[in-house]
């Protein structure tokens, strides 16, 4: 297995990008959910982490890294399918908050098997670099796009949050595309 690096940092500008977008989201998508559920979440995120860090061993290659990035690519594809779905039900906005809650599981893994797999530290900068700018980029396209929703009269809350969902399904499929062409076998 190899990591082909421009299909890579355009991942990881996707992948941002992605996050971005959706970062506002979670606050209209997460209401019906109680705050002990978080609290809960929390727990379940703190007890992951621990486990991933004792088999970091194990996993710390190419092969795995493209495997959990896999994982956690078609998680995030669940979920917005999902909530296309099902929309506001408290159990898919529940299974929501918990698939999202296993992909942060394995991000402390990911960061750590890129600085492996990157090697040398200009390309970790220009990767992260290249993640900031996604995130940022993302953040002003979300705020552009409920303002022109809201200009249009979709003013509804859940509404925006939905239609916002749609975009984000295009790009979670480019994304996953992405990951295929990034990690190629020898």
């Amino acid at each position: 297995m190899q990591l082909n690096l421009r299909p890579y940092l355009w991942y990881k500008l996707l992948n941002s990008l992605f996050f971005g977008l959706a970062v506002g989201s979670v606050f209209v998508l997460y209401t019906p959910l109680e705050p002990s559920v978080f609290s809960l979440g929390g727990i379940g995120l703190a007890v992951g982490l621990l486990v991933v860090a004792k088999v970091y061993e194990k996993m710390m290659n190419l092969l795995v890294f493209y495997r959990i990035t896999l994982l956690v690519e078609f998680l995030s594809l669940f979920i917005v399918i999902s909530f296309l779905i099902f929309k506001y039900s408290y159990v898919n906005v529940l299974l929501i908050y918990a698939s999202y809650q296993l992909t942060f599981v394995f991000g402390n893994y990911l960061m750590r098997i890129e600085t492996l797999a990157l090697k040398r530290t200009i390309l970790l900068s220009f990767a992260d670099v290249v993640k900031q700018k996604g995130y940022l980029v993302g953040m002003v396209l979300s705020y552009v796009f409920y303002k022109i929703i809201e200009f249009f009269g979709i003013v509804d809350k859940q509404s925006q949050v939905y239609c916002l969902h749609v975009g984000l399904l295009g790009v979670q499929i480019v994304i996953i595309l992405l990951v295929f062409k990034a990690f190629r076998s020898r």
